[in-house]
C-alpha cells in the first residue's frame, strides 16, 4: 500500500500521543451521549468542546476538508428531505403548530424547522471527535491498542489494514475516473445532464471492485507467506503504553457517560422546544 499511515496526519499534540484505545473509548462515549439527547443546549455545549479539542490537534483544515464537506452536505440534504416530506413533523414532538413556510401541498411549521436545526446540530456534534480520531490515530498503534484491550490480534490487524487502505482506494478511484474521461466518458459538469453523468459514473464501480479484490489478494498472499496467524499471540512494533493521563481520560469518559445518562433521566428527557 502506498500510504502506510492511511489518513493519519503526523503531529505532536496530546491527542496524537494519546493511546489509540482511549481515543476509541472517547469516540464511543461521545457518540452514545450525543444520541441520548434531543436538546439543542446540550449539543451546543458538546460541539464547542469537540471543536476546542479538534483545534488542539493542529491538523490542517485542508486535510479534513473532504470529510467535513461530505458530512455537511449529508446534513443539509437530510434536513431538506425532512422539511419536504414531513413538514409538520415537529408538531408530534411539541403538540403545537405554528405555520411558517407554505409549500403548496403543505406548510412547514416553526416546530419542524427547530427540530431540523436540532437534528443537524446533533450530527455536527459528532464531527469534531470523529475527525480527531481519524486524523490523529496511527493505524498500527491503534491496532496494538485494540489488542491490548482484548480484541483478537487478527481482527485488530484487519482494522489497521482498513484504515491504511482508504487513501489507496480514493487514489484508485480517481485514476479510474481519469481513464474514463480520457476515453470520452462525460463525468464533469457540462458533460450532460445530472442523470447521464451519474450513469457514466457507475461505470467506474466494476473496475474499482476488480482493483480492490486484486489488492486484497496481494495483501492476503503476502501475509500468508509471512506466516501471519500461525501463532496465538504476537508482539507489536508500534505498541504504546497507557500513561496516567490516558487512564484519567478513560475515567472522565466513564464520568461523562454516567452524567449523560443521569441528565437524560432527570433533566433533559425529551425534545427541547423553547417556544412552546
Amino acid at each position: 500500500m502506498s500510504q502506510t499511515s492511511g489518513l493519519y496526519v503526523a503531529g505532536d499534540s496530546y491527542f496524537h500521543r494519546m493511546d489509540g484505545a482511549v481515543k476509541l473509548i472517547l469516540l464511543l462515549t461521545w457518540t452514545v451521549v450525543t444520541f441520548l439527547f434531543m436538546d439543542l443546549r446540550v449539543f451546543a455545549v458538546m460541539l464547542a468542546g469537540g471543536v476546542s479539542m479538534l483545534l488542539l490537534t493542529r491538523v490542517p483544515f485542508r486535510k479534513m476538508a473532504l470529510l467535513f464537506w461530505a458530512l455537511t452536505v449529508f446534513t443539509v440534504v437530510n434536513s431538506v428531505f425532512i422539511l419536504l416530506i414531513t413538514p409538520r413533523f415537529g408538531t408530534t414532538l411539541t403538540r403545537s403548530n405554528t405555520p411558517l413556510i407554505p409549500l403548496g401541498y403543505d406548510t412547514v411549521n416553526t416546530e419542524t424547522l427547530f427540530y431540523v436545526l436540532t437534528l443537524s446540530l446533533k450530527y455536527l456534534t459528532l464531527l469534531p471527535i470523529t475527525l480527531l480520531f481519524i486524523f490523529t490515530t496511527h493505524p498500527s498503534r491503534f491496532a496494538a491498542s485494540l489488542h491490548k484491550l482484548g480484541v483478537p490480534y487478527k481482527l485488530a490487524y484487519a482494522v489497521s489494514i482498513a484504515f491504511r487502505y482508504i487513501p489507496d482506494l480514493t487514489k484508485e478511484f480517481r485514476t479510474i475516473l481519469n481513464a474514463l474521461q480520457m476515453r470520452g466518458l462525460g463525468i464533469s459538469r457540462g458533460d450532460g445532464t445530472l442523470v447521464q453523468r451519474a450513469r457514466n459514473l457507475t461505470q467506474a464501480i466494476v473496475p474499482l471492485l476488480q482493483s480492490s479484490l486484486q489488492h486484497i489478494e496481494s495483501v492476503s498472499d503476502a501475509m500468508d507467506l509471512r506466516g501471519f496467524g500461525t501463532k496465538q499471540q504476537r508482539t507489536w512494533y508500534m505498541g504504546t503504553v497507557m500513561t496516567g493521563f490516558d487512564k484519567l481520560i478513560a475515567l472522565l469518559c466513564v464520568v461523562l457517560l454516567v452524567s449523560g445518562i443521569w441528565l437524560k433521566r432527570s433533566l433533559f428527557q425529551g425534545f427541547w422546544y423553547p417556544f412552546g
